[in-house]
């Protein structure tokens, strides 16, 4: 670690409490609800697009778009965070997915909602994902400090898991009861309570001056920073190979929870929270007991221990071993996501974090390559292999790839 994360460690439990500091707690809401809406509707939309298409190729390219938007915009959004003001940058965020989801009820509540509609508001969503490190989480940092961004990364992160928690189980009742207008009408009503929380923010970042730098420049010294430090390259390989062989097979939780185990929508809600589950006490549990000195173990134990489990899922042959799995997932997640961004935080220059944290958003774009490698596979072999296949490939990828990520 840097010098400034020693200092860090040193004076870190001398730290107020995070939850005092009032636009932590408005950020922490706002991620809070952006979260659950995420969860909401990527499950009744899971639904809706395998109801009415009965592709899960077509089900994984849902969640395709809602990553690829970090893919495409991470590294520039990364560098037009420092000269766009923070809280504005939110709110407009906020604003954009609210009208989406608003756009999508009233196309339900029609009758004419289609899969294409939902394939283009996944990526305007999308868009506001990929600005969520670079702007957000960036926020957090300049909120709490660096002394305290590990605890807050727990408790962001600790309520993403929650999220995940509720929102499948309340789209499965919603999608079951009133179909999935209900869960589009929900998301708006979350919105507005998001949008409340950023309007009450005091923070204000400011706007670093244009100087002689243009946006390509200032990407391309971000793109230096991380290559300089082969800790940076080996967090962001790690994270690289999460996103295209773990992350993308939780888009087929829903498929393989009806075609392998035989489950209603209610039931496959149910199963899609317990990662959720997991993640929630994980994130409890590092919050309170890891140290910035295992923080690096938590990151890759972390995403070895959800490889292993997602083989455990896909080959459980009954739903209460296959929760168990998802169980054991989510907990492997939390320290996975916990760390990601604390570590990059911690290691990066101060005056190029949010260029670095755009380039993570940039590494966790590349998803869509995974979402389309599982998506074929599931057309081909069936859900269940894919998901096999996937996880195994995520192993032998961090297997081959050690010789990076041991500097971390």
């Amino acid at each position: 670690m840097s010098g400034e994360t020693i200092s860090v460690t040193a004076s870190a439990a001398a730290s107020p409490r995070l939850f005092a500091e009032p636009d932590f707690r408005r950020l922490w809401c706002v991620g809070l609800i952006v979260f659950l809406v995420r969860w909401l509707e990527l499950l009744a939309v899971s639904l809706f697009v395998y109801a009415a298409t009965g592709s899960a190729f077509l089900v994984t390219m849902m969640g395709m778009l809602r990553i690829l938007p970090m893919g495409l915009f991470g590294a520039l959004l990364g560098a037009l965070a420092e000269r766009v003001e923070a809280r504005s940058a939110l709110l407009a965020i906020i604003v954009t997915s609210l009208l989406t989801s608003a756009a999508l009820a009233v196309l339900a509540y029609a009758g004419v909602l289609a899969v294409w509609h939902l394939a283009v508001a996944s990526f305007v969503n999308g868009l506001g994902w990929a600005a969520d490190n670079p702007v957000r989480r960036m926020m957090i940092g300049q909120v709490v400090g660096p002394a305290r961004m590990g605890a807050a990364m727990s408790a962001d992160v600790g309520s993403n898991n929650a999220s995940r928690m509720v929102g499948p189980v309340l789209s499965g009742l919603i999608f079951a009861t009133v179909g999935i207008a209900g869960a589009f009408v929900i998301s708006v009503l979350l919105y507005l309570v998001a949008l409340v929380a950023a309007l009450r923010l005091r923070y204000r970042s400011g706007v670093q001056p244009a100087g002689g730098e243009g946006i390509l420049a200032r990407i391309a010294e971000g793109v230096a920073v991380v290559r300089r430090d082969p800790r940076l390259v080996g967090t962001l390989c790690v994270t690289v190979i999460f996103n295209i062989f773990g992350w993308p097979f939780t888009s087929l939780i829903p498929v393989v929870g009806q075609d392998h185990l035989h489950l209603g929508p209610e039931a496959i809600g149910l199963l899609s929270s317990m990662d959720g589950v997991g993640a929630f006490v994980g994130a409890l549990a590092m919050a309170a007991w890891v140290t910035p000195a295992i923080y690096a173990r938590c990151y890759l134990g972390g995403v070895t221990l959800y490889f292993v489990m997602q083989l455990g899922f896909a080959l459980s042959p009954h739903p209460v071993l296959a929760g168990l799995a998802l169980l054991f997932i989510g907990f492997g997640q939390a320290g996975f996501s916990i760390m990601q961004a604390t570590l990059l935080y911690m290691m990066s220059p101060p005056e190029l974090r949010s260029r670095v944290l755009g380039l993570l958003s940039v590494c966790i774009g590349l998803g869509p390559i995974g979402f389309v490698h599982i998506g074929l596979l599931a057309d081909a072999l069936g859900a269940q292999w894919a998901v096999i296949i996937s996880g195994a490939e995520g192993l032998l990828a961090l297997l081959l790839t050690r010789r990076l990520w041991r500097h971390i």
